[in-house]
């Protein structure tokens, strides 16, 4: 008679991967395995593993789990739920649990951006979002932008110390979204979208080359990192994916950007931008794929005004001016008094100025002005005027110049036309607070039919959630990071000619933006 015993039942993860098509960097599988018995004599880990081989070709089993094995099968009558994380070579078991445990089955998705890091809990049965936590990256402390942050990094202790602020950040986030419900080494899973600064300094690697000629980082594809190295409090096992860089400005951030908008899978082409502290611009189709990125500082973050600040109760977000009576009409971040302007007020604000003729099309204030109240200091929380002045808009247009002279630049290297562009795809706050109509108005977003404008949201944060769900999302990220060609605008003599000549309202070329052209000439 065979020793060898019946085909272990396995089942919740395995049915439910079925069912949803999900491939989880981490999973759940139930056991009934066989008591020893003269019948079968196998040592109760070589059972657990070659039971796991029938349906994962290579488990591994640390030495540390061995000593548990045999108690903890006993004492559940042989029922378990084995946890498998994958490893790249293979898979590997990190927790064994008494009984079904499989729908109790998490991971995060997390998106570390240079001022905000956003951290969501997603269900590794269903791959839907449990809840979402967000705050202040704690590397601000040192720098508010990434060169700050590199040069911190050059001094002594900088490193470590960059590495635990981002590493406390990330915690702080994770004892949020636990609450009361879960405990540490249930979240057996995460996956990270960042720029390559960002990825640099978690994983304490020395960011000195990311600008430095000839601009090569230390790693653009980290692989799998087990948390317990990188000091997250989760299972200590957990496998920990990061998304790939394409090189020192494009990180994998914008990869999971790409791999959401689905640009990389049409025909025509489409334009994907994310304006933070840097911007990057990925354009192309299913056959090509190039991007440029740069420093476009903080201006949709309050960093360049003098009222400017961070989307945060008592913001301005939105303002609208009556062409008649000169009314200013705003709202603010939860109908508290006006303590400052956010980038989506700021946008609006420039607009409505524009439109009214209040400044002109070089982004001048007009009639001798040198600036412009938006909120009159009797209606602030601050006790003065709240004002736009023209260092303001001076310093905003810096911005604006930099990205409409990196889009044209990239369109003419590959010798494309606007006219050819079919989806624009906006990310981040970007993408997700800014007024269409009045990004349109001052040439941040082009003037295309307005389906055709998507508003993508946190895509480095959703990137990460896909590729934390599904094995094939992640090859398709490092598919999509392997065919992207990457221009380097700094070394091209024409960019600084076409940022000058960029610095319009809404562009130097007005017929580029006809329904913009057609409300300056109604209001005329």
């Amino acid at each position: 008679m065979s020793n060898r015993p019946e085909k272990p039942v396995i089942l919740a993860d395995q049915v439910r991967t079925t069912l949803t098509g999900l491939e989880p960097l981490s999973r759940k599988v139930f056991l009934a395995l066989t008591p020893p018995s003269s019948l079968d004599n196998r040592a109760d880990v070589d059972q657990l593993r070659q039971n796991l081989e029938r349906a994962f070709q290579s488990v591994r089993v640390p030495l540390s789990l061995m000593p548990k094995i045999p108690g903890l099968c006993r004492s559940s009558d042989w029922k378990v739920t084995a946890t498998l994380a994958e490893t790249g070579q293979g898979w590997e078991l990190i927790d064994l649990e008494p009984g079904d445990t499989t729908p109790s089955h998490y991971g995060l998705a997390i998106d570390i951006g240079t001022t905000t890091v956003v951290a969501y809990l997603i269900n590794l049965c269903d791959g839907t979002v449990l809840g979402h936590a967000a705050d202040y990256n704690d590397q601000i402390s040192l720098g508010e932008d990434i060169l700050s942050r590199i040069r911190q990094a050059a001094e002594p202790g900088g490193l470590a110390r960059l590495q635990t602020l981002i590493i406390n950040t990330l915690n702080r986030l994770i004892k949020s979204l636990r609450a009361s419900s879960l405990n540490s080494a249930q979240i057996t899973a995460a996956a990270i979208g960042a720029n390559t600064t960002m990825i640099h300094l978690l994983l304490g690697l020395d960011p000195a080359s990311i600008c430095r000629s000839p601009y090569i980082p230390i790693v653009n594809s980290p692989g799998l990192i087990p948390a317990g190295e990188l000091g997250l409090e989760i299972h200590p096992l957990a496998p920990v994916y990061c998304l790939p860089s394409i090189g020192s400005y494009l990180g994998g951030d914008v990869i999971g950007g790409v791999l959401v908008s689905g640009m990389h899978k049409q025909s025509s082409v489409s334009l994907f931008v994310d304006i933070g502290t840097n911007g990057e611009i990925v354009m192309g189709n299913e056959d090509w794929l190039v991007a440029c990125a740069g420093a476009a500082g903080p201006a949709l973050e309050g960093g360049v005004t003098a009222f400017g600040m961070r989307a945060e109760p008592g913001a301005i977000d939105h303002v609208a001016i009556d062409g008649k009576s000169g009314r200013v009409e705003y709202t603010t971040i939860g109908n508290l008094p006006a303590r400052g302007i956010c980038g989506s007020g700021l946008v609006d604000t420039l607009a409505e100025l524009f439109l009214n003729g209040i400044i002109d099309r070089t982004a001048r204030f007009t009639q001798g002005r040198e600036e412009y109240i938006v909120v009159p200091a009797a209606e602030t929380a601050v006790g003065k005027d709240i004002v736009v002045t023209q260092i303001d808009v001076n310093n905003f247009m810096a911005t604006k110049g930099a990205v409409n002279s990196a889009i044209d630049l990239l369109m003419e290297n590959v010798g494309c036309h606007w006219q050819e562009i079919s989806h624009f795809y906006a990310a981040g706050a970007f993408g997700q607070y800014l007024p269409v109509e009045s990004a349109i108005t001052i040439g941040l977003y082009p003037d295309l039919p307005r389906s055709a404008i998507v508003r993508l949201g946190n895509s480095s944060g959703e990137g990460a959630r896909q590729v934390l769900i599904s094995r094939s999302k992640r090859l398709e990220a490092e598919t999509i990071a392997s065919q992207v060609t990457y221009f380097e605008l700094n070394a091209n003599p024409s960019f600084m000619e076409k940022f000058v000549s960029s610095k319009f309202l809404p562009h130097t070329d007005l017929d580029r933006y006809p329904s913009v052209k057609e409300r300056l000439e109604s209001r005329a």
